[in-house]
């Protein structure tokens, strides 16, 4: 049964509702922190703890930077793998949840986690099937051109020739990942249905950077997924301004060790040139055999020996150990005629 209100509260009702309205009072301006500041002269950000964004705008444009190298590496180490023109390039680098990105995925696809020496915990690279049948088409000797898709998972035999793609994959990361700290990236395992693999909590923030694989008339995406605590050890090397001037400033002495070793086994073309003249194409028609061409050098003046075509030193001509042989004299200065 309903209670009945005395006069006492009735009279109660009738003065609240007469009582003018409460005068709102104003925030207090100060922020509490370690450090008592002004708000008017404190950025304060909005915050979204449903989708929290732990990594700065610098540091997602250097991860950004960094994979668009990694890209270029990789679609050339690809075109020379698979004898075809391959392109790959950045589409799209985000940080969202572990959950959303996985939803996102198709399924089956080519999923793979990767661990790092330097870094604690688990990388994912997922790779469309999209690109992968017709690499592996390619692989196998067909042309892509009339290819089927099929909705299920890789099987062993395409399991083992895609693998090759993705150590290339996996090396290029290696190259990139060297300006920042030296990595060494290896497949632990790998799974077709994203949703049973849980590297992280499903609301842990993860940096999503997107591919774009273009083979012929055949394109897929690739997906790499870089979980925050994973790199968070690194993140402050990922500022934009410390990452390229530290690029661009400094070289790595193996580097150069490399490419000087390189290039003194590049083997070349070396030509001695005894003589030259000029011929119309109606003498050289008629030439036979005992006929002889005349030239204006004289035989005792030094001959010009070119290397891959660039003439580049004076030497004269002789025999050693029974073979012809050039003994130089000296560099072609930009004054001579030859």
């Amino acid at each position: 049964m309903a209670s009945v209100l005395d006069q006492a509260e009735i009279d109660a009702l009738l003065a609240g509702a007469a009582a003018p309205a409460p005068t709102e009072i104003a925030p207090n301006s100060l922020v509490f922190s370690r450090q008592r500041r002004d708000a008017d002269t404190l950025e304060i950000k909005a915050y979204d703890f449903k989708r929290p964004e732990r990594v700065s705008k610098d540091q997602m444009r250097a991860l950004q930077t960094l994979h668009e190298g990694f890209a270029r590496n990789f679609g050339a180490a690809l075109s020379g793998f698979l004898r075809t023109i391959v392109e790959v390039k950045v589409g799209t680098c985000e940080q969202m949840t572990y959950s959303e990105f996985t939803s996102g995925l198709p399924n089956p696809t080519s999923f793979n986690l990767i661990s790092a020496d330097g870094l604690e915990g688990q990388l994912c690279l997922e790779v469309s099937p999209l690109i992968i049948y017709p690499i592996i088409d390619r692989l196998l000797g067909g042309n892509t051109q009339d290819l089927f898709i099929p909705q299920r998972p890789l099987t062993l035999i395409e399991t083992r020739l895609i693998g090759n793609v993705t150590k290339r994959a996996l090396t290029g990361l290696s190259e990139a990942w060297a300006k920042i700290k030296p990595l060494k990236f290896d497949i632990t395992a790998s799974e077709s249905n994203p949703q049973l693999v849980q590297i992280v909590p499903p609301n842990e923030v993860v940096v999503v950077i997107g591919f774009e694989v273009k083979m012929n008339t055949r394109a897929g995406t690739m997906n790499l997924c870089i979980p925050y605590n994973v790199i968070e050890p690194v993140m402050e090397q990922l500022s934009s301004q410390s990452w390229f001037s530290a690029t661009k400033n400094q070289r790595s002495k193996e580097t150069e060790q490399i490419v000087t070793q390189t290039i003194h086994r590049a083997p070349l073309l070396v030509t001695g040139i005894l003589a030259e003249t000029t011929i119309t194409v109606r003498d050289l028609l008629q030439l036979s055999v005992g006929d002889i061409i005349v030239t204006e050098k004289l035989a005792s003046k030094p001959v010009v020996v070119a290397v891959e075509g660039e003439k580049k030193f004076f030497a004269q001509l002789g025999q050693h150990r029974g073979s012809r042989a050039l003994k130089v004299a000296r560099i072609i200065g930009p004054d001579d005629r030859t």
